[in-house]
């Protein structure tokens, strides 16, 4: 099914498309690392000119984790742009989550008594509501907020850049 053109017109802007393109190629070279690190703690976050990544890591390790990245997208596995945990699956959670709890206590008035009686309800449609925004997440990511196609995507750089406490390499790329 197609977006609807307004959307379809958002995501065909220039700098949305290399958004999206750094956001698939990060995902894929989360899902490498992860392969090879099992499991670590790893954090993303993608714009217009590259990616971040966090986590403890060496250059190395990023660079030959994100050819193998691009490579694989470029062979074709578009899966690799997906992530379980990327921040659009928490996104869509939330807000759907919160969006039907607050729907089930509408009505309520101020009334303590009332309040409580219609906590079991909004439990339940939040619950329903996480039920069903995994999936809705999912094609989310992969109709707007990333692209498993990586197009004319080239590395620039890799750099560590230590923020505070934290482990961070930036990831910079080019493309049109």
């Amino acid at each position: 099914m197609p977006l609807p053109s307004l959307f379809q017109n958002l995501v065909d802007q220039p700098v949305m498309a290399r958004i999206r393109r750094n956001h698939g190629l990060e995902h894929a070279t989360i899902h490498m690392l992860s392969r090879k690190k099992g499991g670590g703690r790893l954090a993303g976050h993608s714009d217009a000119a590259g990616f971040w990544l966090f986590g403890n890591l060496n250059e190395e390790e990023i660079r030959v984790a994100v050819d193998e990245a691009l490579g694989r997208l470029r062979a074709g596995e578009r899966q690799l742009a997906i992530h379980p945990n990327c921040g659009t699956n928490l996104v869509t959670s939330g807000v759907l989550a919160g969006t039907a709890g607050a729907l089930a206590m509408s009505g309520s008035g101020r009334s303590t008594r009332g309040n409580l009686a219609r906590l079991p309800f909004a439990a339940f449609f939040a619950t329903l509501a996480l039920i069903f925004s995994r999936p809705l997440g999912t094609r989310i990511q992969q109709r707007i907020t990333t692209t498993g196609d990586p197009g004319d995507l080239e590395i620039l750089s890799i750099e560590k850049k230590p923020r505070g406490k934290i482990m961070a390499h930036r990831v910079s790329t080019r493309s049109s």
